[in-house]
């Protein structure tokens, strides 16, 4: 079988790094069609995030794709564990954005960390039970 080529990572995480960039630092939005600029910032925000994990994707796994299935990792319980305390600092960094530091962020910056920061719980819960409790007995 031929050695598969892995996929290009770099134009999306550049692309990701300029909208992120613009979204925190510069502000830089036009009206948009819903004629509000902080919803457009949002946008180009969200969409500088999901490239970015794109490129995260394809750098770690060597192909296409968006789903890290569990057969791709290399060692699922300390990486679960990893994922697990990302996802506890990442929601407690979302409390942080939320109410403490709330005048210089985004207004929905808490929201969308907590979002990131349960999802991380999620995965992480998937595995350790994929792998304990629920895997497959041979």
């Amino acid at each position: 079988m031929a050695e598969q080529v892995a996929p290009e990572w770099r134009l999306h995480a550049t692309l990701g790094a300029l909208m992120m960039l613009d979204t925190l630092l510069i502000g830089f939005a036009p009206a948009g069609p819903w004629d509000s600029e902080s919803f457009t910032l949002g946008v180009i925000g969200l969409t500088g995030m999901v490239l970015l994990y794109v490129a995260w994707y394809r750098m770690t796994f060597k192909r296409k794709g968006l789903v890290p299935w569990l057969d791709l990792w290399e060692d699922p319980p300390g990486s679960s564990r990893k994922i697990l305390v990302a996802g506890v600092a990442t929601i407690a960094l979302a409390w942080v954005s939320g109410n403490p530091m709330q005048e210089h962020m985004p207004d929905p910056a808490g929201l969308i960390l907590m979002l990131l920061g349960l999802l991380m719980i999620l995965q992480a819960v998937y595995v350790m039970l994929s792998i304990g409790p629920l895997a497959d007995k041979e």
